[in-house]
């Protein structure tokens, strides 16, 4: 990972999107900075679309799709993307797997959450889960007392044997049914509100993450940057990103931010 300072200048004026994880991406130690939310509002006004990329729950996208200067929001590790048309104060939603499907896939985690909690002390089920549509997540360390890396690749294993797909955020484990990740749904939005193939927005995208569910979009971007508390994963990274940046968490977004315009 090379320091994000030595971003070429050529690269930074053909970005016109910008995506991004959220927490200990654009959060720090929980908490949003105002830095950050001044970074989104600016990358905005110098005409470059916002859009997070975040494991976060439906309910909690609908929010921030509402009331954060972003352009669209990816929610649940690709399960769906929000929209907020502000013109006609309509939200415009898709999924990637429809309401039937997602309803027996619920019943499928409820079952797998009492596995996973009855086989991995001290693991609970995120605060957040009430507001989530399509995954499971269970806390590590949000608002539990840190676990064992150890008990974090069980929990993994467990979703995997349940036939899941699961992956580690810098809080959660998120697990769900289904072929989606990140990427999956990025390619869709992009395709279907901004009429960009993936391969063209390759040049054109700048993504930025924490964790090891980022990996899918490291990979694919080559303009990819983590934030510097992504060093705290260093060997169990499946791809890491291109660039780093000094800091961490949301005030890396906002350093970030200022060399890309700069």
């Amino acid at each position: 990972m090379k320091s994000f300072e030595n971003f070429s200048k050529n690269s930074r004026s053909q970005i016109r999107f910008v995506l991004t994880d959220i927490d200990d991406t654009l959060t720090f130690k929980g908490r949003l900075p105002a830095a950050v939310f001044t970074a989104m509002e600016t990358l905005q006004k110098h005409g470059i679309g916002v859009i997070p990329i975040t494991g976060r729950p439906a309910g909690w996208c609908d929010h921030i799709a509402r009331m954060w200067p972003i352009d669209a929001i990816v929610g649940e590790n690709g399960a769906f993307y929000f929209r907020y048309d502000d013109n006609r104060k309509k939200m415009h939603r898709r999924y990637f797997i429809p309401e039937k499907q997602r309803r027996v896939d619920r019943s499928k985690l409820a079952q797998l959450k009492n596995h996973i909690l009855q086989k991995v002390p001290g693991a609970q089920v995120s605060a957040d889960q009430v507001y989530r549509e399509a995954d499971l997540a269970i806390d590590f360390c949000e608002d539990v007392p840190p676990l064992p890396q150890s008990a974090i690749d069980k929990i993994v294993c467990l979703f995997e044997q349940a036939g899941a797909q699961a992956k580690v955020s810098s809080i959660h484990v998120n697990g769900w049914f289904g072929t989606y990740d990140k990427l999956t749904m990025t390619q869709r939005l992009l395709e279907d509100i901004f009429n960009l193939s993936i391969d063209q927005a390759r040049d054109q995208v700048l993504y930025i993450g924490d964790s090891p569910n980022d990996c899918p979009m490291f990979a694919f971007f080559p303009h990819s940057v983590g934030v510097a508390n992504i060093l705290a994963f260093t060997g169990r990274l499946d791809v890491e990103p291109a660039w780093v940046t000094a800091k961490s968490g949301g005030f890396g977004f906002a350093e970030m931010v200022e060399i890309l315009l700069s």
